[in-house]
């Protein structure tokens, strides 16, 4: 019997490397990771579908060759065919296109498949969503009919309401309310700040307005940013009451308290103001019941406690009584 003769193996072909590149738009085009950069050059063809990609003068500085390309999942697979890698840079709404048609490709067991990589080039610094919020609020104050015709007098209203269900979401200890309600807050602040940027004679902006704070809170933390010491949240306060007496220059212990807060809270804070400054000032007499929710305040600052939150926490347990007075179940 002869022997079959043997058949010559196909030569095997290296599948080649797929890599995705994506970069944050929030991050200043141009600053990618090593790691990014180090693909880039090596790759053997760099893809991009957006011929305005923020990156691309970038990378052309840098002598690296991009092909303005869309290619079809096949084709990008063709690409890498002889163990070749092809960087793909992605736009910033992604290629869903793409990423689809390399997944039914590997799904059908038919294609040797390159091997794929999602590379990230840049990530979000912390606060990165913050940037976000300003160009949304900056459209919108373009764009909205409403938006666009409010002012600082008539969005004031709106602040305090918002405060105040912070502090609902707080007392009441619901994290997903309080996520929420934090970032209306938030909201406000920007959203007057975009208000100040048209200002004629004054503008401001939000960068300003967070430069303004960095400031203070740097200067008002030396025992972190500077020579001082501070072991104890005494020693916090301290430091704190110090540098903004000669921050103010205030001529009153009083000055810088704002009278439209509630009752409760404004008694308290100027006994609290009081008693910093180690003044004796007699509780003014008279008759009501104003003097005596006074007295009850001074005494609450003393003791350590917040009157106005101890008067929402009894209140709220007066609603609780009232619901249940009325036939509802806790």
């Amino acid at each position: 019997m002869n022997a079959e003769a043997p058949v010559d193996p196909v030569e095997r072909v290296e599948p080649g490397r797929v890599v995705l590149l994506t970069a944050s738009h929030r991050v200043a085009p141009g600053l990618l990771s090593w790691p990014a950069w180090q693909t880039l050059r090596s790759a053997d063809r760099v893809l991009c579908a957006d011929e305005h990609h923020p990156q691309l003068p970038y990378l052309r500085e840098a002598g690296v060759a991009v092909e303005h390309a869309r290619p079809a999942a096949q084709e990008l697979v063709d690409a890498c065919a002889g163990g070749r890698t092809v960087v793909v840079l992605a736009s910033g709404e992604g290629d869903r296109a793409l990423t689809d048609g390399l997944a039914r490709l590997a799904g059908s067991g038919r294609v040797a498949m390159p091997d794929l990589e999602l590379l990230p080039g840049s990530y979000d610094l912390p606060g990165a969503r913050l940037l976000d919020l300003v160009q949304v609020m900056d459209r919108i104050r373009r764009e909205c009919p409403w938006s666009s015709r409010q002012t600082h007098k008539g969005l004031a209203k709106y602040g305090i309401e918002e405060a105040y269900e912070l502090v609902e979401a707080i007392e009441a200890g619901d994290r997903v309310e309080l996520r929420e309600e934090l970032g209306d807050v938030l909201l406000q602040v920007v959203f007057h700040a975009r208000i100040a940027e048209e200002h004629e004679e004054e503008p401001f902006s939000v960068d300003d307005v967070a430069g303004t704070i960095v400031e203070k809170l740097i200067h008002r933390h030396p025992h972190v940013f500077g020579d001082e010491t501070a072991e104890t949240p005494e020693d916090v306060k301290e430091h704190w009451l110090r540098t903004k007496a000669i921050e103010k220059q205030r001529d009153s212990v009083t000055d810088g308290v704002p009278l439209g807060q509630p009752g409760l809270a404004l008694a308290a804070k100027l006994a609290g103001r009081v008693r910093t400054a180690g003044l004796d000032v007699e509780l003014p007499a008279g008759e009501g019941i104003g003097y005596e929710l006074l007295a009850l305040a001074v005494r609450a600052e003393e003791a350590g406690v917040d009157p106005e939150a101890s008067l929402r926490a009894a209140a709220r347990a007066y609603r609780d009584a009232i619901r249940t007075a009325e036939g509802h179940r806790p």
